[in-house]
């Protein structure tokens, strides 16, 4: 991560032994040098991210937030293992350079890896790329996203990552679960009415490939200059799981509001530079070697839902006291209308009215 997403003072609340840090960077990471500065960045909506400055370079620790959590959430020991193993696999990831799973040293478990430099966009509509040069990107994006469905997991070391298979049901099951028993939360009619749709429209067809779960141009560093991606981060979502899913997750973007997560609904694509909904899609089955996506329109569904959630998560762990993020209010204001948007997904899939390739 560089300043370019933001850092801040640590937050109260949020704070740790720095010293007992710096001892354990001496133990585990190959030629430390403090002393060290530590600063907080403002996104990491779950597990807390900082940044620790040194006098020859910068380093990124992500770790479990402090408080009562929900059981299997924020699992950063996850989060090292797929991106050691990517990395390994020559998948554009930040090097690992230790986990910590001992409560002792800062009251949670965390992971350092290193510090890319480059660009990160928090808007999807690249302002500060010029217009000729915006299709590349969204071509880089693209590839990336085609070259991790692409891995063979068993063989990077990952076959143990998660449950091929059947995939949409656990996925709704699990997460209809965690909105149902966040009772803090509370509940929503739209919510409740796709927890009754999605399991009964499942659509045929099943895959497996390893899937990031968040994948949107502001989780990847762009190279400072060039329209290329140099790593993927927050993986605290991915698993074993379905490829168009991941993908569709991600070309949600085309009928996201800006104002919810970096979005492209209501901007004039053409005018933009910014390909098709339709022809990103089509440029991704084509790199995948896919005839086409009859499932895609469930898909997009299926991912509102899932953001959904994961907001209704959020806004729980607001009313709890253990939002990880200045953020996090912001996604509770909008989860109304997100959960109203999902359930518009759903609708706009039943009556055959989406892009079905």
């Amino acid at each position: 991560m560089t300043s370019d997403s933001g850092t801040t003072a640590v937050r109260e609340g949020y704070g740790f032994d720095v010293g007992a840090i710096e001892a354990w960077m001496h133990e585990n990471v190959p030629d430390y040098s403090g002393p060290m500065r530590v600063e907080q960045f403002q996104g990491g909506q779950s597990n807390p991210t900082y940044k620790l400055v040194t006098p020859g370079r910068s380093y990124v620790l992500r770790r479990k937030p402090p408080g009562q959590l929900l059981k299997g959430a924020h699992a950063v020991e996850r989060e090292a293992k797929v991106v050691s193993a990517l990395g390994q696999a020559g998948f554009p990831v930040a090097r690992v350079h230790g986990l910590c799973t001992d409560d002792a040293v800062i009251g949670t478990w965390f992971y350092v890896m290193e510090m890319v430099e480059g660009r990160i966009f928090w808007d999807a509509t690249l302002p500060q790329v010029p217009r000729a040069e915006r299709a590349a990107y969204f071509d880089a994006m693209n590839a990336t996203i085609a070259q991790l469905h692409s891995l063979d997991y068993a063989a990077v070391g990952l076959g143990d990552y998660g449950r091929p298979g059947n995939y949409f049901a656990r996925q709704i099951a699990r997460w209809s679960k965690q909105y149902l028993d966040d009772a803090e939360a509370g509940r929503d009619p739209n919510m409740d009415r796709l927890i009754e749709w999605l399991p009964a429209n499942l659509p045929e067809g099943d895959e497996t490939s390893i899937v990031h779960g968040d994948f949107r141009c502001d989780n990847m560093i762009f190279h400072p200059t060039e329209p290329r991606v140099l790593a993927v981060l927050d993986w605290e979502l991915s698993t074993l799981g379905h490829p168009g899913a991941d993908f569709a997750y991600h070309a949600m973007m085309y009928r996201m509001p800006p104002h919810i997560v970096a979005g492209l609904a209501g901007a004039d694509l053409g005018a933009l530079g910014i390909p098709s909904e339709a022809d990103y899609l089509a440029e991704y089955c084509r790199r995948r070697g896919l005839a086409g996506m009859p499932g895609y329109d469930f898909y997009v569904a299926f991912n509102f839902f899932r953001l959904a959630a994961i907001f209704h998560g959020i806004k729980g762990r607001v009313i709890r006291g253990t939002a990880a993020s200045a953020e996090a209010r912001q996604r509770v204001a909008v989860l109304p209308e997100l959960m109203a948007l999902a359930w518009a997904q759903a609708e706009r899939a039943g009556a055959g009215l989406g892009l079905e390739m």
